[in-house]
């Protein structure tokens, strides 16, 4: 197994300074001066972020958290162990549902019930809108979204291709030169 810790995902930091965590499956988010994790958004706001989102147009997975992440500036953007399971919920819920698309990803459209249920919390959904617009405002290190999102694919696309069956110590290797002469480049500009 290329990774020897239980859980692979834990002490892999962007190396961007301490200001960015990956916090309980909630998403990437600012950290308080105290060092401590804040969550930025509960259950209930998540789903009516999703809700309207889906509302505008039917999306994936994916789609959502890259939204997500735009609206807010790069500050805040969930982590699909956070997303999946709340559109699992949302569809249980019967405020959404699965539609059929010609891509691999599951879309998901508004249904009725979810229309109703974001008209009869509307102000309260205005306000979690804002509240998630407000980030990319406050924010001063937006900047670095690029490089993040870039290291987040790169952490994904490892993780990928080498837990597969056919992933052996030659692939290991040449992953680690790809990574190791990345790493020199980048330090030289």
């Amino acid at each position: 197994m290329f990774f020897k810790n239980k859980h692979p995902h834990r002490g892999m930091g962007h190396g961007l300074g301490s200001g960015w965590s990956h916090g309980m499956g909630h998403g990437r988010a600012r950290v308080g001066r105290g060092g401590g994790r804040r969550r930025l958004f509960d259950g209930a706001s998540l789903r009516m972020i999703l809700l309207r989102l889906i509302e505008q147009q039917p999306r994936h997975g994916y789609d959502l958290i890259r939204e997500i992440e735009e609206l807010s500036g790069g500050v805040y953007a969930p982590s699909p162990g956070v997303i999946y399971p709340t559109l699992t919920m949302l569809a249980e819920m019967g405020q959404i549902e699965e539609v059929v698309t010609e891509g691999s990803r599951k879309q998901f459209a508004i249904t009725t019930e979810g229309s109703t249920h974001l008209a009869k919390n509307r102000d309260a959904v205005e306000e979690v809108m804002e509240r998630l617009s407000t980030l990319a405002a406050d924010d001063t290190t937006a900047d670095r979204t690029p490089i993040i999102r870039a290291l987040d694919n790169l952490t994904s696309v490892l993780r990928h291709r080498l837990s597969r069956e056919g992933a052996d110590m030659t692939n290991i290797h040449a992953a680690t030169a790809l990574i190791d002469d990345a790493a020199q480049k980048i330090e030289r500009l």
